[in-house]
């Protein structure tokens, strides 16, 4: 159980620090707009659900049959750069954020398709398959969810409090250093099985 406990401390610490100046978050503050911030926080459940088991299905298959040493290495060098990633920063395309205004379907339903079509491929599903590779699947799927939800309810929340002077360029650095620490972490532990 204390495995568990692990898994979903390390994956809600990830992806909600991954989760942080991305794309849905930006999306989450413009659904914020039309809606309320219950039924929008809802879809963004289930749909992170969704990605996310999917994503831990794909990660526990590969930790299954490739050896950890090496994983570690990969996850590693992944986690390097998704950081480069966080760095170069997400922005909501012209259409993205007014497919999210125009949306006359329920909150629900609207949050729930946006976000499982943006979060396919997004660097909060890689990092996750990343993460399911070496923990556990329960664990991580859990983590990996409430984390991307703790992190978009934040940004509905603080975006409502502060408007427009949210410190976009801070949160990604910090995002960035954090990826960058836990990158180096699994490299000297891929290493130091290596050797």
């Amino acid at each position: 159980m204390t495995a568990v406990w692990s898994a979903l401390a390390l994956s809600f610490a990830v992806i909600f620090v991954a989760e942080l100046g991305d794309k849905s978050q930006l999306m989450a503050l413009t659904f914020a707009t039309r809606y309320r911030a219950l039924p929008v926080l809802v879809g963004i459940s289930v749909s992170t659900a969704v990605v996310h088991a999917v994503s831990v299905g794909i990660g526990y298959g590969l930790g299954a049959a490739l050896p950890t040493d090496w994983i570690s290495l990969v996850a590693g060098v992944a986690f390097l750069a998704f950081g480069a990633w966080t760095l170069r920063g997400d922005k909501l395309t012209d259409e993205e954020r007014e497919k999210a205004r125009r949306s006359t379907r329920s909150a629900v339903v609207a949050a729930s398709v946006a976000f499982f079509l943006a979060e396919l491929g997004d660097k909060t599903m890689l990092a996750t398959i990343t993460l399911a590779t070496n923990h556990g699947w329960l664990g991580t799927w859990i983590g990996s969810t409430l984390g991307m939800v703790a992190a978009d309810a934040l940004a509905i929340a603080v975006g409502r409090l502060l408007g427009k002077a949210l410190p976009e360029r801070f949160i990604r650095y910090g995002a960035a250093v954090l990826f960058a620490v836990f990158g180096v972490w699994l490299l000297i532990e891929g290493l130091r099985a290596l050797l």
